[in-house]
């Protein structure tokens, strides 16, 4: 399984928290980011999304069909992004869309085995893959990229 987590891009401060919109910075981030996951991404990619507007602003750059999970809202934690993501058992490529400390916390659980202060910058994504090596389970870090280094 390959899980790649994708943190919204940059977003207007303000209240209501669900109801931020992306910057005019943010909407570039996630294009840039998009257009890079574009051409990498299987066609049968599932894509799981807050239902927060800027993480569905950042999914729309995708142009692709995605689920919206409440499990993986801003006050969510990273232990509800995996379960909701199928992580490890799934199969294909899981795209979650969400929010720190959420997918930090979730990144931190597959690469420590423990919940540890690990920030993923606005706009940014790790993809993390598993396999099992002898009876050992492994996360591997594949990839882990901001828009400012495409």
């Amino acid at each position: 399984m390959d899980l790649i987590l994708w943190r919204h891009a940059d977003a207007k401060d303000g209240t209501p928290d669900m109801e931020r919109e992306l910057t005019t910075k943010g909407q570039q981030q996630a294009r840039t980011v998009a257009a890079w996951l574009n051409k990498r991404l299987p066609e049968d990619t599932r894509i799981l999304v807050s239902p927060a507007v800027r993480a569905r602003q950042t999914a729309d750059m995708l142009e692709r069909e995605y689920q919206l999970v409440p499990e993986i809202s801003p006050s969510a934690d990273g232990v509800h992004v995996l379960a909701a993501a199928g992580w490890p058992d799934a199969s294909g490529t899981v795209l979650v869309i969400g929010h720190q400390p959420t997918l930090g916390e979730a990144a931190s659980l597959l690469l420590f085995g423990e919940s540890r202060a690990l920030s993923i910058k606005k706009g940014g994504l790790l993809w993390l893959t598993n396999r099992v090596r002898g009876n050992l389970p492994q996360t591997i870090l594949r990839a882990a990229l901001t828009a400012d280094l495409i």
